[in-house]
Order: structure tokens, then C-alpha cells, then sequence
């Protein structure tokens, strides 16, 4: 009988490896794809990609070579997985500043046929509709591959500060009975014939959560059927959001969303800085972030920028950008909070402003004038719950067990949800929101 005692220890390093000490000089194994070939005659430059970056190898071809170590269309070409058996040698001009010496090659496949974008290039000159096409080619791309990089570690940072918060994460269904957002954008599909819905957000499952863990968030899908083309929407994004209780006020959960782009600020600097470097990011100060009441925000802008008022409810794509470029202007951020949204224009659980009903206890994050993150003050009340509903003629089918909560008691909370794409498209300074989604779902794509 054989056991697994663990993960096998390979005799192959990383780049990482061959970083943390000084292996100059040593024999060393490594594996990846032959991403560059530059055939000098007697020398040959192979640039391995590796999931940390580019690895510099040089074949020094002499009369000894064997089969396996020819260079030659036949053995070894571009997007090759190759096994090298080589000596570190320092080299300042090459990545990392070393280089590996091929002593042998060993060949682990050879690609079928040659490759739909030039994937090499440190830029890829080519349409976002061809890049989408080939989505999975595309991003063997350096620089493409970078963007989902620093997307990681805008997850990884969310996790980790919220974790360091004690929050708990939580998993929670994204086929469902009842919407918790309603209106019509809703994916709706049989379930085992019954009519369900694709979630448009975790909301009443992380609100039912906060009387459980006091603290929860989720990084999960959301689903929303607008017919919108526009550089700004998907059909299908990633939301980060969370929840929590005991509040004294929706300014905590400003405070909350604060402190994590502080701390992924700083792990994006400390880990992520190749890809930050790659992509010539700018990571912003997000050390003090304003915020303005939404009135407040649309008379300035209209007075500033001679824009007027068309609609009181809510911000035009063009009032946030004009908002952004405002709080730029006189503030040096590049976020801002906009709080005390109408209640007319948010969901039935947003609380409203004891001050002034007609506005909500809620709030909208800018960054460079686009909204990422929504989120705000929810009633617990559950008498105040059922009130509101019924103002705003919503039954209560299929939110059975979301209202029962409430009547068994609920503390003081609120949350957000942030999208993922959107921030990672203003981070990485893309306009259109597909750049920064691994394979996006729109009006017209459901593949790859």
C-alpha cells in the first residue's frame, strides 16, 4: 500500500527561488513555455514564461548537441513546455539579473499549430473584439496577464483586511426565488418547473448572515439582464461585498470600505510591484477620501461646469465623471463618497434619513468619476421593513425567510458591494470594463 504524506517536493525551482538567494554558479532545474526564441548562430536566447514573469536561458550550440538539444522547427519552437537543465549565471541585462546556461533541454510538447495573436510583443496592438475572440491565447500576453494580476490582489486585499476585521466568509446561492435588488433586469430560468432567478446580488443572504456572525462578505457572481452596451457594464461581474452589524451609523461602513483600499494599496505596492511597474500604474493616495452629500454634488457640478440638473434622482454617467474631475480639482482625490441618495431611486432595505425622509442613509464610491461601489445603512426594524414594502408594492412571495429575521430581531447594519471589474478598470487606467474581466458576458458574447 502506498500513502500520500503531502505536497511532493519538486527538483525544479521558481523564479522566486532562484530570487530569495544567490544561486550563481549551481546547477538548477526549470520548467515553462519557450515565449521567445532569438537565434544568434553559435547562440540561442529562449525567454521562458513562467507564472512570476520572463526567465532568460542562453543555448550555446556546439557540435556535442543532441537530439533534444537542437534548435530547430522540428524540436523546440515558440509556446513550447520545455524542462532546462542549466548553471545561474549573473547578468544585469537580463530579467531579474541572471540568466540560465542550457546544458539540456528536455521537450514536453510542442504546439500544434501557430499562434492567432502575437502574443510575444510586450503590448498587444489589437482590437479588444480580437483579443475577446482569442481570450484565452490573449492573455498568455505579459501585460495582459499582469491585469489579472493586480485583480488577485484586489481580492486577495479585500479577503485578507476583512479577515484581519473579523469578518466571517460566507458562500450564498445565486439561483433564487425572489430578487433582492427587483425591476426588470432580472435572468429569469425554470427550476425544475419552478420559476427561480440568477441572483443580482447576495444582499438578503448576507443581511440574514449579520444576525448569525455579526460580520460577513462574499466575493461571488451577479447577474444583470440590462440591454446596456456601454464600456461600463457587464452582464455578468464579480461583486465584493459585505455586511455588518452593530453600527452606530452608514459612516462606519465608509470607514470600513476606507481602510481596505488603504490596505490594498499597500499589498499591491509590496507584492504585486512587477505588474504595477508593467503596466506603468499609478496607485492612488487613499490615505483621506471626501465625501458630499449627492444634492450637494449635482448643484456644484451643475454650477461649476455649467451643466444642468436634468435628473434629481439620480447621477448621469456624465455627472459622475464631472463629479470625479470636481473633487480632482479641489481635493487632490481620486475617490469620493457621495452620500444620501433619494429614496425614491434606492431599494426598499436602504433606511431612510430620519432628517429628511427623502433621502437614505446610503452612499455611491467614485473613483475617477465612475461609480464602483454601492452600499449604505439597511432598516432593521422589521415593522419599518414591511412598512416600506408595502409603500412600494412589493409582496412578500418567496422573501419568507429574509423578513422572518427581522421579526426575530436584527442589530443596527449596513454593506456594500464593490464591483471588481470596475475597479480593476480604473486601476489599471482602461476605458472599457471588458479589459479587466477574464471572459466577459454582454449583450453579444457567451464565449468563450
Amino acid at each position: 500500500m502506498e500513502f500520500l504524506t503531502g505536497v511532493k517536493q519538486q527538483k525544479v525551482v521558481e523564479i522566486a527561488d532562484l530570487t530569495m538567494k544567490d544561486m550563481t554558479g549551481k546547477t538548477v532545474w526549470v520548467r515553462g513555455i519557450v515565449h521567445t526564441i532569438r537565434d544568434m548562430g553559435e547562440v540561442a536566447f529562449l525567454i521562458l514564461r513562467k507564472r512570476e514573469g520572463l526567465l532568460q536561458c542562453v543555448l550555446e550550440k556546439g557540435e556535442n548537441m543532441t537530439g533534444e538539444e537542437r534548435l530547430d522547427e522540428d524540436s523546440i519552437r515558440e509556446e513550447s513546455a520545455v524542462e532546462i537543465e542549466g548553471v545561474v549565471r549573473k547578468e544585469e541585462r537580463a530579467p531579474y539579473g541572471f540568466e540560465i546556461h542550457i546544458d539540456r533541454i528536455k521537450v514536453l510538447s510542442v504546439p500544434a499549430k501557430g499562434l492567432p495573436l502575437p502574443i510575444a510583443k510586450p503590448k498587444l496592438n489589437t482590437s479588444l473584439e480580437a483579443k475577446l475572440n482569442h481570450r484565452p491565447i490573449a492573455l498568455r500576453n505579459i501585460r495582459e496577464r499582469a491585469v489579472f494580476r493586480i485583480q488577485e490582489g484586489i481580492v486577495r486585499g479585500f479577503r485578507d483586511f476583512l479577515y484581519s476585521q473579523g469578518f466571517t466568509e460566507i458562500h450564498t446561492p445565486k439561483i433564487g426565488a425572489k430578487s433582492a435588488e427587483g425591476g426588470a433586469n432580472i435572468f429569469k430560468l425554470e427550476y425544475f418547473h419552478r420559476p427561480a432567478i440568477l441572483q443580482q446580488s447576495p444582499q438578503f443572504y448576507k443581511q440574514m448572515m449579520v444576525g448569525v456572525f455579526d460580520r460577513v462578505f462574499e466575493t461571488g457572481p451577479v447577474f444583470r439582464a440590462e440591454k446596456h452596451n456601454t464600456k461600463r457594464h457587464l452582464n455578468e461581474y464579480t461583486s465584493l461585498d459585505f455586511e455588518m452589524g452593530y453600527i452606530d451609523g452608514f459612516e462606519d461602513i465608509m470607514a470600513m470600505e476606507t481602510g481596505f483600499l488603504q490596505y490594498m494599496v499597500a499589498l499591491l505596492e509590496r507584492d504585486y510591484g512587477n505588474e504595477v511597474k508593467r503596466l506603468g500604474i499609478s496607485l492612488p493616495d487613499v490615505d483621506r477620501i471626501p465625501q458630499i452629500r449627492f444634492d450637494q454634488a449635482k448643484q456644484r457640478v451643475s454650477e461649476k461646469y455649467q451643466r444642468p440638473i436634468r435628473n434629481p434622482y439620480d447621477l448621469e454617467p456624465e455627472e459622475e465623471m464631472l463629479i470625479g474631475r470636481y473633487i480632482q480639482e479641489e481635493y487632490g482625490s481620486d475617490f469620493v463618497f457621495v452620500t444620501h441618495y433619494p429614496s425614491k431611486k434606492r431599494p426598499f432595505y436602504a433606511m431612510d434619513d430620519p432628517e429628511d425622509v427623502r433621502f437614505t442613509l446610503s452612499f455611491d464610491l467614485l473613483y475617477k468619476g465612475l461609480e464602483v461601489t454601492t452600499g449604505g445603512q439597511r432598516i432593521h426594524d422589521a415593522k419599518k421593513l414591511e412598512e416600506k414594502m408595502a409603500e412600494r408594492g412589493i409582496g412578500t412571495e418567496g422573501m419568507e425567510q429574509y423578513l422572518s429575521c427581522f421579526q426575530c430581531g436584527m442589530p443596527p447594519h449596513g454593506g456594500l458591494g464593490i464591483g471588481l471589474e470596475r475597479l480593476t478598470m480604473q486601476l489599471i487606467g482602461e476605458e472599457n470594463v471588458r479589459e479587466a474581466c477574464l471572459f466577459p458576458r454582454d449583450l453579444g458574447r457567451l464565449e468563450p
